[in-house]
């Protein structure tokens, strides 16, 4: 099968071979997918390796032949994002989610309509820190792992003056002795669930709940590693 202009991101890229690259994409209409660029990394190829970088909208033609497909063809269908250099971290942040947490080849159009405006938010100047949470937020949701924003794990409506401790797979309890789950204020998830921002103490609040919850389904992420974020207890300096 042959896929044609289809939108996509590229969200990885490593040497294959002598001459090729593998590639993890992101794409609009079939997920995330493995494809080979044949020959890119030559002196004289008929696919521009300098087109192949993360963070910039594509359009790419592959075939389709088992597991991985073959790169045919690739496009800028427009001006390439500028993102801000302090930005750039929590994009690649962005990027490691996607990879760690998604399928290949499972449709998520949700989480990608998600992550162009993710990229769009860094580029115009929105705050980082807001703009991940919301990424977070709608990433999990389309991926099957929605966060519990209104109810506590036992059915009772959020009181936003109520403090939760935040089960990852149960949701918020209103009691917990567990020393390792974060606690959230009520408003802040309520904040999260309405797409209201919250004051910076929630903010901080919901980037603890957001990293417990993917470090339960994935573990630590080496974007965490790198900014010196490996434990509950411990903020990451360059990922808001």
């Amino acid at each position: 099968m042959r896929v044609e202009r289809q939108p996509a991101f590229i969200l990885h890229a490593r040497p294959y071979r002598e001459t090729s690259l593998l590639i993890d994409a992101f794409s609009r209409d079939y997920g995330r997918i493995g494809l080979v660029a044949r020959g890119v990394r030559r002196e004289r190829s008929r696919l521009s390796r300098g087109m192949l970088q993360p963070l910039q909208p594509l359009l790419l033609d592959w075939w389709v032949r088992g597991e991985l497909g073959t790169l045919i063809a690739v496009e800028a269908p427009s001006a390439p994002i500028a993102l801000p250099s302090e930005t750039l971290f929590c994009a690649f942040y962005v990027n490691e989610l996607v990879l760690r947490l998604s399928q290949r080849n499972d449709t998520h159009t949700h989480a990608f309509a998600a992550y162009s405006l993710c990229l769009a938010r860094m580029a115009e100047g929105a705050p980082v820190g807001w703009t991940l949470r919301r990424f977070e937020r709608d990433l999990l949701a389309d991926l099957g792992y929605a966060l519990a924003l209104k109810y506590t794990a036992d059915g009772q409506p959020i009181q936003a003056d109520a403090t939760y401790t935040y089960d990852p797979e149960a949701g918020p309890l209103a009691i917990s002795t567990h020393a390792y789950w974060p606690r959230v204020s009520g408003a802040a998830l309520l904040a999260l669930d309405r797409d209201e921002i919250p004051s910076a103490e929630h903010l901080a609040q919901l980037r603890g709940l957001a990293r417990a919850v993917v470090r339960q389904l994935a573990g630590n992420l080496n974007t965490w590693s790198l900014a010196g974020y490996s434990a509950p207890s411990t903020a990451g300096a360059s990922v808001p």
